[in-house]
């Protein structure tokens, strides 16, 4: 699975915002330059972050773009969403006719899997991504161990 670039360019646009929660708030001319995206990408970005409620636009002097809500209460999932719609990995699972719908044994297991991949990056905040990188958790590894030679 390939997030669309958009979706890509939607974490790093949600990721500067969040950059400047302490300074107040940016304009999304700022948050191109900063980015180094083209200025009409970010405004549609902006426009489908802000409807989903993931910025605020404020007017006035002092307006511009802030975060609609904290950064730890903003995932990976719900700026994908917002720009992507639904996270699934599959059509039919959205009700859309497949060749292969009669007899199909997958169709059951899908909104588990979607579940579990959406569990994942609902997983992963604003806040964390604006932090320095965790390391990766070996799930299921068994630890190395260094063994010394005397």
């Amino acid at each position: 699975m390939r997030l669309s670039n958009l979706a890509d360019y939607a974490v790093i646009t949600m990721c500067q915002a969040a950059a400047h929660c302490g300074d107040g708030r940016v304009s999304a001319a700022e948050l191109a330059a900063e980015t180094g995206l083209p200025v009409p990408t970010v405004q549609k970005l902006v426009s489908k972050l802000t409807a989903a409620g993931l910025l605020r636009s404020v007017r006035g002097a002092h307006g511009g773009l802030q975060l609609g809500r904290p950064a730890a209460a903003i995932t990976i999932a719900d700026i994908v969403e917002a720009i992507e719609g639904r996270i699934a990995l599959t059509a039919c699972v959205d009700h859309t006719p497949c060749d292969f719908e009669v007899g199909c044994n997958m169709k059951p297991h899908w909104p588990i899997i979607n579940e579990a991949l959406r569990g994942a990056l609902a997983g992963i905040t604003l806040a964390q991504l604006r932090g320095p990188v965790a390391p990766l958790p070996l799930s299921g590894a068994t630890p190395i161990i260094e063994e010394t030679l005397s």
